[in-house]
């Protein structure tokens, strides 16, 4: 069967949820019987998202193989329930990086290198290959950002090319949002027209429309679509604002959308299989109804953009948050905090009816005494607590000062002078760190850890299958971090009652810390990133006990 190509581009505005209609297109050809790849193609010349801030793009993606990638790689693997890594994605600084280091070694023979057809060419072997490592019947391209950016037109000609080359195995699906101004109270087509003649301009024809907007689109709106953009009404697709993401698929399912796909590929479906999905979907929907409500704190540094609050930044927190809760049949209410202003206005903020608090990755010295004052008063309080990479280490660091009595503890991230580095650098990161090399070098990927008999992670992991070999007592996490627990310490903290309940086989470092359930309802703290390995079919062990412990916490309050 030869390999066919579906790019997915967007119009207007970015985060209109392109990356979720792409999952979600993934999924369907995934149900209907297809192996599929899905690639995103970034704009920004970061060789990966390792270096950008969160505020700046949101949650960098942590994938098995340590790739650092955007945000939507963890929407295709939630989705597909499949692990995808570097051969799914793609920056523009990767290209350049790779066309540049090709003409150092004299590789182009002389010739003047030029964006087109060297930049395109080098897009293009990145797509074929990366749908060849999957051995996939179908490649789905996500074009980053939005048509008639400057940064990506050479995505979208290195499209045109492909299709051109092959014709009839390349099709082009355009995601546009069509707005309600409340002054109008009628949907616009505009917008998306002018994003189509865009791409018009730049050789590419759409053979489907996928409307976005806050309400189902009505038979007006899709004629007028059809008429200025070229498309026939039956390609044009509706995709209303709606709380359940997991929803989408089913929503294009009932609008004929894979069946119109496949004619145009040229493919037919092989098997259908959405019993699951439709269960899971009608479950949620029960869930979103019902009073059961628990509401956890999450005390962060990177909520703020401006005026504004940002959900991205915790992206993979959130969903692992919510796939937990709906296992346990419950809506989850998450109140940020900035670990900022519980610097400046102490633990007042945090004494709130929370079911359970959680303090995540963070970077730096800024706002890191809030996140140690929060998982002071947690850990005093009995409030369930959950430390993520950050969160366990400076966990440790409050337990220091306030059991075992080192006041001056800390992470040499905060503070490299301190006398009790309770947090320190690696060893193995110490040169990075003088190189100034931060990019991609940190403890990154998928590591194996030894899990504890008895404790409360051990039984965690056992209670859910396909997170550890009884046997071997191994589980593996994702890790993104450079500073470690200081083994030097090791003996102190466990004889205050600090429990270590797993250490990686690699250096045998210090994985997952946790009190005794006879000092505490649930106090957990992992190096690692189990939200990254969350699904909404098989959500993560560590993150369903800690629901678990609010549920109970909150029908004791």
């Amino acid at each position: 069967m030869k390999t066919k190509y579906v790019f997915i581009s967007g119009g207007v505005i970015s985060g209109i949820g392109k990356g979720t209609v792409a999952a979600s297109i993934a999924f369907l050809l995934q149900r209907l019987g297809f192996k599929v790849a899905p690639i995103k193609c970034e704009n920004y010349l970061n060789i990966d998202a390792g270096t950008i801030n969160p505020i700046e793009h949101g949650d960098p993606f942590l994938c098995e193989d340590g790739t650092e990638a955007d945000m939507d790689l963890g929407t295709y693997e939630k989705f597909l329930n499949v692990d995808v890594g570097k051969s799914n994605f793609i920056t523009m600084g990767q290209i350049y990086q790779t066309v540049i280091n090709r003409e150092r070694r004299f590789e182009y023979n002389g010739e003047d290198v030029e964006a087109i057809p060297h930049i395109t060419d080098e897009i293009q072997r990145r797509i074929i290959a990366g749908g060849r490592k999957s051995n996939a019947d179908i490649v789905v391209v996500e074009l980053g950002g939005t048509a008639g950016e400057y940064q990506n037109v050479f995505y979208y000609e290195a499209s045109r090319i492909l299709s051109f080359k092959n014709p009839g195995d390349v099709i082009h699906i355009h995601v546009g949002y069509m707005p309600t101004p409340l002054h109008l109270g009628e949907p616009k087509t505009k917008p998306t027209q002018l994003s189509v003649r865009t791409l018009n301009a730049m050789g590419i024809q759409p053979d489907f429309i996928i409307a976005r907007s806050e309400k189902q689109m009505d038979q007006r709106r899709k004629n007028r679509f059809a008429l200025f953009c070229n498309v026939h009404p039956e390609d044009i697709f509706s995709v209303p604002d709606t709380k359940i993401i997991y929803e989408i698929p089913l929503i294009l399912k009932k609008q004929n959308f894979p069946n119109r796909l496949l004619t145009k590929l040229g493919f037919k479906k092989s098997k259908e299989n959405f019993k699951d999905w439709e269960k899971f979907v009608n479950k949620l929907s029960l869930i979103e109804k019902s009073n059961r409500k628990i509401k956890v704190a999450i005390v962060g540094k990177y909520f703020s953009t401006g005026e504004y609050q940002l959900r991205d930044s915790y992206a993979a927190l959130f969903d692992a948050l919510q796939h937990s809760a709906w296992h346990h049949n419950v809506n989850i209410e998450t109140i940020w905090i900035d670990a900022e202003k519980i610097e400046k206005y102490g633990s007042e903020l945090l004494k709130r009816n929370y079911n359970g608090l959680i303090v995540p990755i963070g970077w730096g010295e800024r706002g890191a005494e809030g996140m140690i004052t929060a998982a002071g008063y947690a850990r005093d309080n009995k409030i369930p607590y959950l430390g993520l990479c950050y969160g366990m280490q400076l966990a440790t660091v409050s337990f220091a000062r306030d059991v075992m009595g080192l006041k001056d503890a800390n992470t040499t991230e905060k503070n490299p002078k301190t006398k009790n580095p309770i947090i320190h650098l690696n060893p193995r990161q110490k040169e990075n760190v003088k190189r100034r090399a931060y990019g991609g070098t940190m403890r990154l990927g998928a590591w194996n850890a030894i899990v504890k008999k008895g404790t409360l992670a051990w039984e965690a992991y056992k209670r859910y299958q396909g997170f550890l070999n009884e046997e071997t007592a191994l589980t593996s996490e994702r890790h993104r971090h450079r500073y470690e627990f200081n083994n030097d310490y090791l003996s102190k903290f466990e004889r205050k009652g600090m429990i270590v309940s797993a250490r990686s086989t690699v250096e045998n470092l210090v994985e997952i810390i946790e009190l005794p359930k006879t000092v505490h309802p649930f106090y957990l703290g992992t190096q690692g990133h189990p939200e990254y390995k969350s699904r909404p079919l098989k959500p993560h062990p560590i993150f369903l006990e800690f629901i678990e412990a609010c549920l109970k916490n909150s029908l004791t309050r």
